[in-house]
């Protein structure tokens, strides 16, 4: 068994992260260090850097609190990157070096928020069995809906009906940077009446990251006879289309907007990405399901996928000593 070099990522690593991010079979933009540090001042950062000699095997976007290393709290998911060269015997290295360096570090616990296999470019499934081996302990678990853009495209009569609702009420939907229009008129309002909270991003910041990555987050609105009723702000990676915000007024249902809008994305705005992601209908940390929620995208075609969240003990890593036979 090989052992690698672990160390702390550093400011004048940003030009080899990045680029190493940008070759990655399982990275999207999210992992881009301009993305992660928009929100430096909430989290701290604890990004691990793997190391074979002086080449770059893989890393770790990550963050400290305690001693517990998470990866990485300020995005949607996350888990060791490494690039189509990865191995599983060389995974099972990567991850005993990376638990031995955290241990000798303090930390005691590590926990894993995965990336759902859609997000890849390549089969990308090494880290799940070395976690297995570990004994890493399953925390949560939400159920994504997902429609695979190869399949044929398979909507409700119900969701059909309100899409000819929409369009018989003239509902005009536009792509523009017209955040603050949104954030303030319709999903402040919603979240803030629904779930006595605030949006993740804040208007300010969405717009600095659309400014950093405008091709991977775009926005649309739903306007009613010139007033704004519903929108979304999508983030696109190679693969996958992803409604991040989605909200409308409560006449949604009756004017048909949100059923209009998300036909619209998913036929004629992103028919080339091979999956558009709907997200979550989970509360309470998965233990919950919005049955109605999913009904919705399910009428949309959409299936489940499940994400994992899992807890490691940073001890464990000798179970990884005598894996290789």
């Amino acid at each position: 068994m090989r052992n690698y070099t672990v160390r702390k990522y550093k400011a004048e690593d940003y030009d080899n992260w990045n680029a190493f991010v940008d070759k990655a079979k399982n990275a999207t933009f999210l992992f881009h260090r301009d993305f992660m540090e928009y929100h430096s001042d909430r989290f701290q950062d604890f990004s691990l850097i793997i190391l074979d000699g002086e080449n770059w095997e893989a890393v770790l976007p990550a963050n400290v609190v305690g001693d517990a290393i998470f990866s990485h709290q300020g995005l949607t998911y996350g888990g060791i990157v490494c690039d189509e060269k990865m191995k599983q015997s060389i995974m099972i290295s990567v991850f005993k070096s990376v638990l031995q360096f955290l241990e000798s570090n303090g930390i005691q616990k590590l926990h894993f928020k995965m990336m759902p296999s859609i997000y890849f470019d390549f089969p990308s499934d090494e880290l799940n069995y070395a976690l297995f081996l570990v004994d890493a302990k399953l925390t949560r678990r939400d159920a994504l809906s997902v429609i695979d853009n190869s399949k044929p495209y398979k909507i409700s009569r119900a969701r059909r009906a309100c899409v000819r609702r929409g369009q018989q009420l003239g509902l005009i939907i536009k792509e523009e940077p017209n955040f603050k229009l949104f954030w303030d008129e319709i999903l402040i309002p919603n979240i803030s009446e629904k779930h006595n909270a605030k949006p993740v991003h804040t208007v300010e910041e969405i717009e600095k990251l659309h400014r950093l990555f405008p091709e991977n987050i775009r926005h649309f609105n739903v306007y009613y006879q010139d007033k704004i009723v519903a929108g979304t702000t999508i983030f696109i990676s190679k693969n996958v289309a992803h409604p991040q915000y989605v909200s409308g007024q409560n006449n949604k249902n009756e004017l048909g907007s949100l059923d209009l809008l998300y036909h619209h994305l998913i036929v004629d705005v992103f028919p080339d990405k091979r999956f558009f992601d709907f997200g979550i209908s989970n509360e309470q940390n998965g233990q919950k399901l919005n049955e109605g929620l999913i009904f919705w995208k399910e009428s949309f075609g959409a299936r489940t996928l499940t994400q994992d969240f899992y807890e490691i003990s940073t001890s464990n890593y000798n179970k990884l000593e005598n894996v290789l036979i």
